[in-house]
């Protein structure tokens, strides 16, 4: 009688643990971290050409190209529902960085069903935007993979919030910085003929190799505007080999007009020479 006493306390005990176990955490415990997101602050750049069809207005959620420059990066921003974003204003972006993110997936059809692939772009889009319906994930994730496209790829940023940097944000240097903006704006700035500005091009490649996705290469004109001081500040085309190109490569001899440097508008000429 004892000894199956003894066995009865024994498995009370060890289906007490095995409920223990099986338990969800208790409050106190730390929850699953969420994925995290990605952050870029810069400049404001909106431009109202649109030549990229049903993708692009997807891509801009029905509105003009956004973009937004963290330094000599520009971003694209892929909006789920139209923001007023004023051009030339400082703002802070959270959300996806969809490149390092489909890179960071890899392709493990090694290339058989295109890259990257539709699979790898809905995690992208489900991970910036949640609670999607159905349908518009499958029509988010095919704008954004027909928008990557192959290397050198767009720095498309799928945006899950984005607001205007304010003194809070910025900290001590914002009042400064503020005040350099509005200098900045005040540069005057003149146009200049694509072949007079490229006599004064220090440094810069003109010639490129074409990329994955448009083998033929071919020229393309791009848009854009010399800062005072002969670095590439705005690319001003939406055209993808425009944009796969590093500007920050690039440097001018500084325009000067009444003994001071001036902005420049002009176009740059990119040559790709096809794929051999």
């Amino acid at each position: 009688m004892n000894r199956n006493a003894r066995i009865f306390c024994f498995l009370i005990v060890t289906l007490a643990a095995l409920l223990g176990c099986s338990s969800k955490p208790s409050g106190n415990e730390p929850k699953k971290a969420a994925t995290a997101l990605d952050k870029i602050q810069g400049k404001a750049q909106v431009l109202t050409e649109v030549g990229g069809g049903a993708s692009d207005a997807a891509l801009n959620a029905g509105g003009p190209s956004v973009y937004l420059w963290e330094g000599a990066k520009r971003y694209r921003l892929f909006l789920r529902t139209p923001v007023d974003v004023v051009h030339g204003d400082e703002y802070v972006a959270e959300g996806v960085y969809a490149q390092k993110a489909i890179d960071e997936i890899g392709d493990p059809d090694q290339g058989k069903n295109g890259y990257p692939l539709q699979s790898s772009c809905e995690h992208v889009v489900t991970t910036a935007w949640r609670n999607l319906p159905f349908d518009a994930i499958d029509a988010q994730a095919a704008a954004l993979r027909a928008i990557v496209k192959r290397y050198p790829a767009r720095a498309v940023f799928l945006v899950t919030r984005i607001q205007p940097v304010t003194s809070k944000e910025g900290g001590a240097s914002a009042e400064p910085k503020k005040g350099a903006e509005a200098e900045e704006k005040n540069i005057p700035e003149v146009t200049v003929a694509a072949d007079k500005q490229r006599a004064l091009l220090i440094e810069g490649p003109p010639v490129q190799t074409a990329p994955l996705w448009d083998p033929e290469g071919g020229t393309v004109s791009c848009k854009v505007v010399i800062g005072p001081d002969g670095k590439i500040s705005e690319l001003e085309s939406t055209a993808q080999l425009c944009e796969s190109m590093q500007w920050s490569q690039f440097r001018y001899q500084p325009t000067v007009r009444g003994g001071h440097p001036v902005k420049v508008r002009t176009e740059v000429e990119l040559r790709f020479e096809p794929r051999k």
